[in-house]
């Protein structure tokens, strides 16, 4: 970084750091620093892109140290990224019960950033970022009682970017109201997970609760991933009747899918196209065949069997998938799941996915994705999986079909129990 910021860069404003840490901070983001001049008078544009191992300080000294004096140090700043690199966990911005003058700016208009809770994204609203216009926030834990009340101002947010695994009380008492305030919004994207809700969602439901309230809105993406009871008197819910109630109310394609868990108890997705999300979580079976060319994050679970051709499917309909986390206990067809099978003449390839989570299930899974004939994985580099799962499909680490695609894995997650690893586990994982 410093051979290359040594040069002359007088028309440099954008700036985009990988493997960001406090250190880095602390070393050129300072008066001292030989680059003073350039980051901090020129850059108007930064994307910090955090390290994998982060482990250095808590979310509150992160507050105090990075995020606070970052927007005191960049005097002409006008937008701030900071994200991570996936799946390891990054600081969120934690506000609540902190001075108002804790980040605080007057250039900075768009602020991409993960925050603590509901309560933190009241404090970025409450006039301490002076210009802001466009916040595309994720809100990454629930349920936390502050005891400061924020005076919230929303008159100039034009662009506003939501997500969030809520429960219904969250949706219903949090997210609505501050929808309803965005007056001048006129993008609105919506990535939501909600529990248990009272009142049935469906397109009317979005209209009279969210549209109706936002008049100059000209742009809406959203995802709502719905657990929902139903009462056994009620009918049984189909996806054209649900769609139906979308006429006339959204001009734009919308697409739903139905899953029912057991009587009374199911899950639903009702979600814009094209679908402009990097997650979607929860996807079984039924899925569409839509091409999600923005999903780079995906959680399948499912209580039916996935076949080989479900994988295929996914392949094909997911081009840029990173993450993938698979859930399901039910054991794939011992005809299909044959190593004869000619669905395997050829390997389904993923060549982006970087980390795979086995987060419960059978362990056929684990052989559909691990086994060189069925699937191959050039970029495999984190897989969290059941050791003893691992060890039965990788035959005690000696099976040379399952070999290939762990050669490049550098972080396994086998669970919390310490294992006495073998020289074959070893030779199996070399750069562990």
């Amino acid at each position: 970084m410093e051979s290359i910021l040594a040069g002359d860069y007088p028309n440099l404003s954008e700036l985009k750091i990988f493997n960001f840490n406090v250190k880095i901070a602390l070393r050129y983001f300072t008066v001292e620093s030989p680059f003073r001049l350039i980051l901090q008078r020129q850059i108007t544009d930064l994307i910090l892109v955090f390290e994998n191992n982060f482990n250095e300080l808590s979310c509150t000294h992160y507050m105090t140290y990075v995020y606070g004096y970052i927007l005191k140090f960049f005097e002409n700043l006008n937008h701030l990224s900071i994200t991570e690199s996936y799946p390891r966990f990054f600081p969120p911005l934690a506000l609540c019960d902190l001075p108002l003058n804790t980040c605080y700016s007057a250039t900075l208009y768009k602020l991409c950033i993960h925050v603590m809770y509901y309560h933190d994204l009241l404090a970025l609203l409450d006039s301490r970022l002076k210009q802001l216009n466009t916040l595309n926030v994720v809100i990454v834990k629930r349920e936390y009682n502050p005891t400061t009340v924020y005076n919230v101002n929303l008159s100039d947010l034009k662009c506003f970017s939501l997500q969030y695994d809520c429960s219904y009380d969250a949706y219903d008492g949090e997210i609505l109201p501050l929808l309803r305030r965005m007056s001048n919004i006129e993008v609105l994207n919506l990535n939501l997970i909600i529990g248990r809700p009272a009142r049935f969602i469906d397109g009317k439901n979005i209209y009279d609760e969210i549209l109706i309230h936002i008049p100059r809105l000209h742009t809406f993406n959203f995802c709502f991933l719905i657990f929902a009871r139903m009462d056994h008197s009620a009918h049984h819910l189909y996806k054209d009747d649900i769609l139906q109630t979308f006429t006339n109310i959204i001009d734009q394609q919308v697409e739903c899918m139905i899953k029912y868990r057991r009587p009374g108890d199911l899950k639903y997705h009702l979600f814009s196209l094209p679908f402009m999300f990097d997650d979607l979580h929860s996807i079984d079976n039924g899925f569409p065949n839509i091409i999600f060319n923005h999903v780079i994050r995906l959680v399948v679970d499912d209580s039916i069997a996935f076949e080989h051709e479900f994988f295929m499917r996914i392949a094909s309909c997911f081009p840029l998938l990173k993450v993938l986390t698979v859930s399901n206990s039910t054991p794939q067809s011992p005809i299909l799941n044959s190593n004869d099978n000619q669905l395997y003449s050829t390997p389904i390839e993923y060549p982006y996915l970087t980390s795979l989570c086995f987060s419960w299930g059978h362990r056929d899974y684990i052989d559909q994705f691990l086994n060189d004939k069925k699937t191959y994985l050039p970029r495999l580099t984190v897989l969290s999986v059941n050791y003893y799962h691992l060890r039965s499909v990788t035959r005690n680490f000696t099976n040379d079909r399952t070999r290939l695609n762990c050669m490049k894995v550098k972080e396994l997650d086998i669970g919390p129990k310490k294992i006495a690893c073998s020289k074959d586990f070893y030779t199996y994982f070399p750069l562990l």
